[in-house]
């Protein structure tokens, strides 16, 4: 059974960091294309941050130069590190494995294999 299990979501203040952290089981991580997604209530879903298999990275305009997506040393775990968090980047976090769409008004309508159960980052002004 495949699981993805996030964790490290949590409250800062604007301009702090946090770095989210998703654990895969089931299948091998570094074979598959994983990424970050986030929703917001009352906006679209939106793919923040991929790297492919390939290691080629993708990041959502708003977030180039403060967001960096990396794989683990640690087997099947990949990391999302954010730093100078704003407050529109308050949202849902969702780790995802086989990338679909890069929006859609929900998560689960973009196409994706997998998902996590999302973490909550809540970024204060």
């Amino acid at each position: 059974e495949v699981q993805l299990v996030e964790s490290g979501g949590g409250s800062v203040q604007a301009g702090g960091s946090l770095r989210v952290s998703c654990t895969a089981s089931g299948f091998t991580l570094d074979d598959s294309d994983m990424g970050w997604y986030r929703q917001a209530p009352g906006t679209e879903c939106e793919l923040v941050s991929s790297i492919s298999s390939g290691g080629i990275t993708y990041y959502t305009d708003s977030v180039k130069g403060r967001f960096t997506i990396s794989r683990g040393n640690a087997k099947n775990t990949i990391y999302l590190q954010m730093n100078s968090l704003k407050p529109e980047d308050t949202a849902v976090y969702y780790c995802a494995a086989d990338i679909g769409d890069t929006s859609a008004n929900d998560c689960y309508n973009t196409g994706t294999g997998y998902w996590g159960q999302g973490t909550q980052v809540t970024v204060s002004s």
